[in-house]
């Protein structure tokens, strides 16, 4: 009898280890990766292009050519492979998660008169995934940059409403890779973005020119010409090691630098042909996520989209039900502060209006 009960006390403490492996094994699949988060929402993105000048429609990498230096990409469009890149990252609160996505191109053209042309073009949008319990989190609803304006769209059913912005759309949603998937869209030349199909002259018909990138974890591909209806393109995070947000830490307290003009805006000159198809080439014109802006959305500022996108959500939509404002994850401010950057010692460039302490202050360890 005593050598049965040792058996069953063994068999139970088995029992109880394996349980726990598996509820730990549970827990491990209810936190995905940045780049799983990235790839699950990711959008299936409709580019427009203009057979003028095709390659100068395709989306890539800040440094396809490279090197980090701003002011030769217009210059290389013609010399490098054009592999499509897609830019993403990842901050968090207790009840959502806020991933940017954003197409680089190495010129933003025209072949009208009297138009404007300017070196590099960084364009994009933001995702609201609230954390239902499901591994992935579900997708309210999107904000997206066309030039100096942001535009709101959101999913059928959606409970997010018009705040102080208006909701300008629904999202269309396709299945792709096992989810599914909010489709946008950019223009040709200046590429202004937003939801499919509200801008631009592409819907995927065989007599339009234009390219549908697909979001992928590994492959870049180089479209087959202006043309092409299947094109993986390969995200990047961009806190990555040697990565865009990196550059922009390096340069933020001695700019002008090789890759930024001053917080959150691209170098980029004249050079080349820029200037060639109208009078008008602008220097410095092309700005990163933590320098996108909306020129009338009141007490939202240059670069919150990135840097504090709960508060652009509190004010851009109602219906939000519970909604944290405060951050568990958010490598743009702690990096920040990481480096002894505060309101008494500010990056060179930094808004006015953002109190980079207030922002520090966002930031929290636990739920």
């Amino acid at each position: 009898m005593m050598l049965k009960k040792v058996l069953l006390i063994a068999i139970g403490a088995i029992a109880a280890i394996a349980l726990g492996a598996l509820t730990e094994l549970k827990g491990m699949a209810q936190t995905p990766t940045d780049l799983d988060l990235a790839a699950y929402h990711a959008p299936i993105h409709y580019q427009d292009t203009d057979s003028t000048k095709y390659s100068g429609d395709y989306i890539t990498r800040f440094n396809y050519d490279g090197d980090w230096r701003g002011t030769n990409n217009w210059d290389n469009l013609f010399q490098y492979p054009l592999n499509a890149h897609g830019y993403y990252s990842v901050v968090e609160t207790c009840t959502h998660r806020f991933i940017t996505y954003s197409f680089f191109h190495p010129q933003d053209w025209t072949d009208i008169p009297f138009d404007q042309e300017h070196e590099n073009d960084l364009e994009g949008e933001l995702a609201i995934v609230r954390k239902d319990g499901s591994t992935y989190g579900k997708l309210e609803g999107i904000v997206t940059v066309f030039h100096n304006d942001f535009y709101s769209f959101t999913p059928s059913g959606s409970l997010l409403r018009s705040g102080a912005e208006s909701i300008d759309g629904t999202l269309t949603m396709s299945s792709y890779n096992g989810s599914l998937h909010h489709l946008t869209t950019q223009e040709a030349k200046g590429h202004g973005l937003k939801a499919w199909p509200y801008t631009g002259n592409f819907r995927g018909a065989s007599n339009e020119d234009g390219i549908i990138y697909y979001p992928s974890k590994t492959t870049a591909e180089v479209p087959s010409s202006g043309n092409d209806r299947n094109v993986q393109y390969s995200l990047l995070d961009i806190f990555a090691t040697n990565g865009m947000w990196q550059y922009q830490l390096n340069e933020a307290s001695s700019s002008p630098g090789i890759t930024f003009a001053r917080w959150g805006t691209f170098r980029g000159d004249s050079s080349g042909s820029c200037g060639d198809g109208t009078p008008t080439c602008a220097n410095d014109s092309a700005n990163t996520p933590w320098g996108w802006d909306d020129s009338n959305d009141g007490s939202v500022y240059r670069g919150e989209m990135a840097l504090d996108p709960a508060h652009l959500t509190d004010v851009y939509f109602d219906g939000l039900g519970n909604f944290d404002t405060t951050y568990i994850r958010n490598r743009f401010i702690q990096d920040l502060r990481d480096r002894g950057y505060n309101s008494s010692n500010l990056p060179q460039g930094w808004p006015s209006q953002i109190n980079l302490n207030t922002l520090i202050g966002k930031l929290k360890n636990q739920c």
